[in-house]
């Protein structure tokens, strides 16, 4: 009994900054074309979906108040938007949540033995990624693999390691090794 009464604090604090550092996570993810989003309107039934996936454009249509542009905003920017479309034409005080259902495909090439898109999951590394693209060929060089970042206008190549973090849209390509 003391045991347990001791532990509840622990687990309790433990949970907590688990779901803190997730919410930070989530916080700063932009959303991007191809990401499936769910929104719910509190007590409006009718204005929440369930899953929705942002067109090639990063927007969609939303009832009553039609094309929204996604791209670029994060989850708490696009219920502030919607929060103020819907709010007095439509509704007195709407409490409006999103979240990010399925994350943007990555994409991996060259020297793995399935190379294609893989959908993203969170704390994905470099590491994880070969492995879910079948692991390596015989001719890859784990020192030449870099990494074009889909939020990087300039869509540059930079050097990688497998500890890199991969994050989604990023396209990864992995070369031979020269004998």
């Amino acid at each position: 009994m003391v045991i347990r009464h001791f532990l509840y604090p622990i687990l309790g604090f433990l949970l907590l900054n688990g779901s803190l550092a997730l919410a930070e996570g989530n916080a700063t993810y932009r959303l991007a074309s191809g990401d499936v989003i769910r929104i719910n309107v509190f007590g409006e039934q009718d204005l929440s979906i369930e899953e929705i996936r942002l067109t090639d454009a990063g927007s969609f249509s939303y009832p009553f108040i039609g094309e929204v542009q996604a791209r670029g905003k994060t989850a708490a920017e696009l219920e502030q938007l919607l929060t103020a479309r819907l709010k007095g034409d439509y509704l007195i005080d709407p409490r409006v949540s999103v979240s990010v259902l399925k994350y943007r495909e990555f994409y991996i090439s060259g020297e793995v033995k399935l190379p294609g898109g893989y959908p993203y999951q969170p704390g994905l590394t470099l590491r994880r990624a070969i492995a879910l693209s079948g692991g390596l060929t015989e001719l890859a060089s784990t020192g030449r693999i870099t990494i074009i970042r889909d939020q990087d206008p300039s869509r540059t190549p930079e050097k990688a390691s497998l500890d890199t973090p991969v994050h989604p849209g990023d396209s990864i390509t992995i070369d031979q090794g020269f004998f």
